[in-house]
């Protein structure tokens, strides 16, 4: 989706508000880094539960192909929320920019490291020196698990690229072209991969006692993120949405995979219905109960970004600025 694209979809929303006697705000624009990935499932089945007309609210649910595009339509101010990984509000404030995680959806990011089978020399992350890794996106959530991996098994930034690739169709191509040799990506890819044995697992990181393994602690990760402005000009607007992803989060915790997966549109199985659900019950752990953000979380989260990023050099974060709990505690 481009920015002018959206640029013109605004002013035509004003245009129509003006014609009706609605007011600008009464839209609300969600900008998701990849909507069919099954780690920010919440926002789109809160839309399909019709949990966001309940709050009486007008939602248009956008698509990007990684979280860090989603969050650069958030900065231009093209739409009012993003959903994508909290550590982007860790990264932003180090660049002086104040942005929220409003509703924690996950305690764990819900990624793995795939090696493709044709390298079966591949055995740990220091074998991957030299090597292409696939990413969403540069400067994506993945990227910067990438890097802190990467420098934790002992190898140096320069000695191997990260490729961005996407997710889903685009990430299985590079896989089995050989653009990559291994990449960090999410259900329902995972499953589709393992399934065709393309690829295998190194890096577990979709439950939280796995991530812990990985990076140390509990690390939050898919999350509904707002500027901080914003938040604290519109509270009204941002209880309804917390309502609505809160009660999500809660039909996600109290029902199967199957009955999950009747709720979301066919094309996000990639024609494996059987698959989607599976992956669903083995990775509904990852998902909070009531989108509150876990205490030791955001401090693994700078922790790693810290390991690596030269944003964070010789700054300092004030975690409690990243995120709020004011409004999934006051949902209904």
């Amino acid at each position: 989706m481009s920015r002018s694209w959206l640029a013109a979809a605004a002013v035509a929303a004003l245009v129509a508000g003006a014609a009706t006697g609605a007011r600008a705000d009464d839209k609300i624009r969600i900008m998701i880094g990849g909507y069919e990935k099954q780690i920010y499932l919440p926002a789109k089945l809160a839309e399909s539960l019709g949990y966001f007309k309940d709050e009486g609210l007008d939602v248009e649910i956008l698509n990007e192909a990684s979280g860090v595009n989603a969050e650069n339509e958030l900065l231009a101010g093209s739409v009012q929320a993003t959903v994508g990984f909290y550590d982007h509000c860790i990264d932003l404030q180090a660049k002086g920019k104040y942005v929220q995680s409003v509703v924690q959806f996950s305690r764990a990011p819900g990624e793995v490291e795939l090696i493709s089978n044709k390298h079966p020399e591949i055995k740990s992350m220091a074998d991957l020196k030299g090597k292409n890794l696939g990413v969403t996106g540069l400067g994506s959530s993945t990227n910067f698990l990438t890097k802190y991996l990467m420098k934790k098994a002992g190898v140096a930034d320069g000695d191997y690229t990260t490729v961005p690739v996407g997710a889903g169709t685009t990430f299985i191509a590079a896989i089995q072209q050989d653009k990559i040799q291994a990449g960090m990506t999410t259900e329902p890819t995972i499953t589709r991969l393992l399934k065709t044995n393309e690829a295998r697992i190194l890096i577990d990181m979709r439950d939280v006692d796995k991530t812990k393994e990985a990076l140390g602690g509990t690390y939050p990760a898919a999350s509904l993120y707002m500027d901080a402005k914003w938040v604290a000009a519109h509270k009204p607007l941002v209880q309804k949405l917390a309502n609505a992803h809160v009660k999500a989060l809660k039909f996600i915790a109290t029902h199967t995979g199957a009955e999950i997966t009747e709720k979301m549109p066919q094309s996000f199985w990639a024609a494996d219905k059987e698959g989607y659900i599976k992956a669903l019950d083995d990775g509904k752990k990852m998902f909070t109960p009531d989108g509150v953000m876990p205490e030791d979380g955001p401090p693994t989260v700078l922790a790693v970004l810290a390991a690596f990023s030269k944003n964070l050099q010789g700054k300092t974060i004030d975690l409690s600025k990243t995120y709020t709990t004011e409004f999934v505690k006051a949902a209904k």
